[in-house]
């Protein structure tokens, strides 16, 4: 029988419950920071494993001495790119963001009063439309130099997080058989052999996955830093480098860094004229990263997703396409990697069944 007691204590339950999770979620919202700082140092594990295991197995260095090589390895890398990229990207980034809004209005309305007089002298009449629309008064000019000052912001003060990532990481590198060993423990004795054969292909597939993506990403880079050397375009290693981190986002990260490259692009030739100068270089620049997009689509692309995660590309673009419906570009990006995980989940505790088998034939 149910009691006003009871009907009470349940409530209270429920009351008790519900602090008790938005404690929680305060609590993982207050260390955010600490968070992060766990994953990269999750991410660069995945990619330091085969580079430990080289040591070990190919040059017979130690477990501890294979961590620190490893790590040193780590700590070059980081050296040198700061060494010769951070103060191009700084010195070019603050060209960029130095430039006030107002100074950017003006630019923006500049070039549309030029594209106007250009479709009117092909007898268009656009510069109406254009001034009707005031779409100058409806955009936010604001956002480029935040998003170019939170960038710059980010690599000043950087110096604390890679200092704990770097921590973090040796730890998870040196420790990863006592943290295999710990997790045995709490794992009830039925499925430990399931788990551990899931944690141990899991690790392997994404530390391929993430290996991949960092050069597919460097390869991009190159390509649209060379394309925009080719045509002179100003501040080209600050464009190649935010258009190259945008391809981060399948499928619209490329076609947004196109947009931001051919709008940098002429802001850049503001002052030429507009039929020979500054449509020309857009539409070489539009033409070069469509190139660069299309090389990285049927080659790079096919060779990480598939091949390091041992899926169909087909496969790869739904997986994409319903977790960007889902969850938007977030979705789009962990897309890869949390379907890798259910596949292997899915083939250790489901293997008679016929979806699961079709799905993980290559696994």
């Amino acid at each position: 029988m149910i009691t006003s007691k009871v009907i009470a204590n349940g409530i209270l339950r429920a009351i008790a419950y519900l602090i008790l999770t938005a404690l929680i979620l305060y609590f993982l919202y207050q260390i955010q920071s600490v968070l992060i700082y766990l994953v990269i140092a999750l991410i660069l594990t995945l990619i330091g494993n085969p580079i430990l295991d080289f040591f070990k197995k190919r040059l017979r260095f130690n477990h501890t001495f294979a961590t620190i090589a490893t790590l040193l390895i780590f700590i070059l890398i980081i050296a040198g790119l700061i060494t010769m990229f951070v103060p191009l990207i700084l010195s070019q980034g603050q060209n960029l963001s130095l430039l006030n809004t107002v100074e950017i209005e003006k630019n923006s309305l500049q070039l549309i009063n030029q594209i106007a007089a250009f479709l009117e002298s092909h007898h268009i009449d656009s510069s109406k439309v254009l001034k009707e629309a005031n779409i100058t008064s409806k955009i936010n000019f604001g956002i480029v130099t935040d998003f170019l000052n939170v960038i710059l912001g980010t690599i000043s003060s950087f110096g604390m997080g890679l200092a704990s990532v770097l921590f973090i990481t040796f730890f998870f590198l040196k420790d990863r058989l006592y943290f295999i060993i710990s997790a045995k423990k709490l794992i009830p004795d039925s499925h430990e052999e399931q788990i551990l054969n899931s944690l141990e292909k899991i690790n392997h597939l994404l530390s391929r996955y993430f290996i991949g993506l960092l050069i597919q990403l460097f390869i991009v880079f190159i390509l649209y830093l060379v394309v925009l050397i080719i045509f002179d375009i100003p501040n080209a290693i600050i464009i190649a480098f935010l258009c190259a981190v945008l391809n981060i986002i399948p499928y619209i990260g490329p076609l947004i860094a196109s947009l931001l490259a051919a709008a940098l692009t002429m802001l850049s030739h503001l002052g030429n004229d507009f039929q020979t100068d500054i449509l020309p270089s857009t539409i070489y620049v539009l033409i070069g990263f469509w190139i660069v997009q299309i090389l990285d689509n049927n080659i790079s692309q096919p060779i990480i997703f598939s091949k390091s995660v041992s899926s169909h590309p087909l496969e790869i673009f739904l997986v994409i396409l319903i977790a960007g419906f889902l969850f938007g570009i977030l979705g789009m990006i962990i897309a890869v990697p949390l379907y890798t995980i259910f596949k292997v989940i899915g083939k250790e505790f489901f293997p008679e069944n016929v979806i699961i088998q079709l799905l993980t034939k290559n696994i």
